[in-house]
């Protein structure tokens, strides 16, 4: 028997080429005000948004020429200390296919990866799904 999915009031659907553009920090920026609120969260990421949650990642980015003694968290960082923090209100899946795609196949250990055709249990159990980005 298949373990069901955690009740979330909203099911964050991230596709597409996260650093193209502002989605990804207003997408994490989103994600932290709903969890200060005490909504429950849950994120699927898809396409390259699953590279996201790499570990090879680390903890920071590289250097920054313009501010050289300033460290920036990673992606996955900010992710990991999201988790960390809200462990029952935050829950992050990642779409298998895109993922092994993209030959990103180290995720952090909270990261549940699924396969496409279990996208839509991931939206039933979710009271609101929003689409944000495009593959």
């Amino acid at each position: 028997m298949r373990k069901s999915l955690p009740q979330t009031d909203l099911l964050l659907t991230l596709m597409g080429a996260p650093h193209a553009d502002d989605t990804l920090t207003d997408t994490l920026r989103l994600v932290q005000a709903l969890l200060d609120s005490g909504t429950r969260v849950s994120v699927w990421a898809c396409g390259y948004a699953t590279l996201l949650t790499q570990r090879a990642l680390g903890e920071c980015k590289p250097r920054n020429p313009a501010s050289w003694d300033t460290e920036y968290p990673s992606t996955a960082a900010i992710i990991a200390t999201m988790l960390a923090a809200h462990p029952e209100h935050l829950y992050w899946y990642g779409c298998r296919f895109c993922s092994d795609d993209r030959g990103a196949d180290d995720h952090l250990a909270e990261v549940v990866m699924r396969p496409p055709a279990r996208y839509a249990e991931n939206v039933a159990a979710a009271g609101k799904t929003l689409v944000i980005g495009v593959m």
